[in-house]
């Protein structure tokens, strides 16, 4: 490597390796996830990450495991990312009693408690006051971990971001929150639901430090968050990161993503984080074919693995049903 690749280089070989294996994990999971939901063997609900896996990425490298994370509905790549196995959260797409949630989830509401990832939440918004309860339960603690609480651009018109932004501010919460901006709330675009373009604006309102992110980038993830965590770690508060990707598929697999054209989507794929990282691997740190070819087959592997586990895991038993409910046997409050 010359001394003027070098300098142009701000991350490992490592790194990219690392991110380029998570990367194509997150990609072909969720290929292989859309395709079991053409043969019903997934069913329900199923929102998938493809196009948006340099978020994932990026934010990983930029935390600690003992980091939190919580997201929306749209959960299988930060899951994943997080080091919630690729086999749990298959079987949780096939309901079976060995997924992360017991079975009894399904796409929209995975969960790993040691892994530091809450979720997976159906409610557009919900999460946003949750990620802040998270941070605050650290601040109490007196840990200096961090709360990283995702949403989209569509959870951003939830009134709920209001008021936690406010109340983040006033505790300086170490929360740092992540609009996931993929141009789409469902099928509406941001320029038909908002009068303020630029979400990240929506911050100064509370004097919270805020900026825009290229979310096709992982390096650019990895900067932006490492700055938000760092200030939230020494006690400065929340950010808020508009970190701008694109969703390849439509919103569910439900959805035709009818209200955009071929060239958009396709204008968004020549920038594509997986091939990216993968020439610069290939270009800067001479990686061989032999090599991806290796990395390949791993994740190969890796997902056909946890297809296996989910089709022969069992279904949860019937008195499943009554458990990890909100009821107390022994609610002293009940009189009759």
């Amino acid at each position: 490597m010359s001394a003027t690749t070098k300098e142009t280089v701000k991350f490992t070989k490592e790194t990219y390796l690392y991110w380029y294996e998570l990367m194509l994990l997150l990609r072909r999971f969720e290929e292989k996830a859309g395709q079991l939901y053409g043969m019903q063997k997934i069913r329900g609900f199923c929102h998938l990450y493809i196009g948006q896996e340099a978020l994932a990425a990026g934010c990983m490298t930029a935390t600690r495991a003992a980091d939190a994370f919580i997201t929306a509905y749209r959960c299988h790549g930060l899951a994943i990312a997080k080091g919630v196995t690729a086999k749990s959260c298959m079987a949780e797409l096939f309901g079976k009693a060995t997924g992360c949630s017991k079975g009894k989830g399904g796409s929209m509401h995975f969960f790993g408690e040691k892994e530091r990832f809450f979720g997976g939440h159906g409610i557009v918004g919900a999460q946003i006051g949750t990620g802040a309860g998270l941070a605050f339960a650290e601040q109490y603690k007196g840990t200096d971990n961090v709360s990283l609480t995702f949403f989209g651009d569509g959870a951003a018109r939830q009134g709920i971001l209001h008021e936690t932004f406010n109340l983040a501010m006033i505790w300086k919460l170490p929360v740092v929150f992540i609009c996931e901006n993929n141009n789409y709330a469902m099928g509406t675009s941001v320029q038909r639901t908002s009068n303020v373009m630029d979400i990240y604006k929506l911050a100064d309102a509370y004097d919270m430090p805020g900026d825009v992110v290229d979310g096709m980038s992982p390096e650019a993830v990895h900067e932006a968050v490492g700055r938000a965590v760092k200030r939230a770690r020494e006690g400065g508060g929340p950010t808020l990161l508009e970190i701008k990707t694109y969703r390849y598929k439509g919103h569910s697999m439900s959805d035709p993503a009818k209200y955009r054209t071929k060239e958009e989507v396709e204008e968004y794929k020549e920038r594509d984080p997986i091939e990216s990282t993968k020439n610069k691997l290939i270009k800067t740190f001479n990686l061989t074919e032999e090599e991806i070819e290796a990395i390949n087959e791993r994740v190969k592997k890796e997902v056909e693995e946890s297809v296996k586990f989910a089709e022969e895991s069992p279904w949860p038993a019937d008195d499943e049903l009554l458990k990890d409910v909100y009821i107390q046997e022994d609610y002293p409050f009940i009189m009759d």
